[in-house]
């Protein structure tokens, strides 16, 4: 079995001859794997909330624009005022949503503690 990695997803593939017999399911029908993003620093998160900032300053909700562009891919919901759309383009959609997701599960784990 070997791995491969393509925009941070991980594959298994098995090479299995017709004449191979399969031990299990498992063995047959490999899981997609997501391997976690390595960042320098948290650039992600330095991202959105320039992001935040600039659609803000111009006047748009910055939460109902970044979830437009989350969902649709469209970097049209996001300004291109101090190149914010240029920035928001070199994360990955599921970077963004994998920062977003990390920030609201510390938050509630935060606040359990107290």
């Amino acid at each position: 079995m070997t791995l491969f990695k393509h925009s941070q997803i991980v594959y298994n593939e098995q090479n299995i001859n017709d004449d191979q017999e399969v031990g299990s399911m498992q063995d047959r029908f490999n899981t997609t794997k997501l391997a976690p993003i390595q960042e320098s620093g948290n650039e992600a998160q330095n991202i959105l909330m320039y992001v935040y900032d600039a659609l803000q300053a111009k006047g748009y909700d910055p939460i109902t624009q970044m979830v437009g562009y989350i969902i649709s891919g469209d970097p049209t919901y996001i300004t291109s005022y101090n190149s914010a759309r240029s920035l928001i383009c070199r994360l990955e959609r599921d970077e963004i949503l994998e920062e977003v997701v990390r920030f609201y599960v510390r938050g509630h784990l935060d606040a359990d503690e107290t």
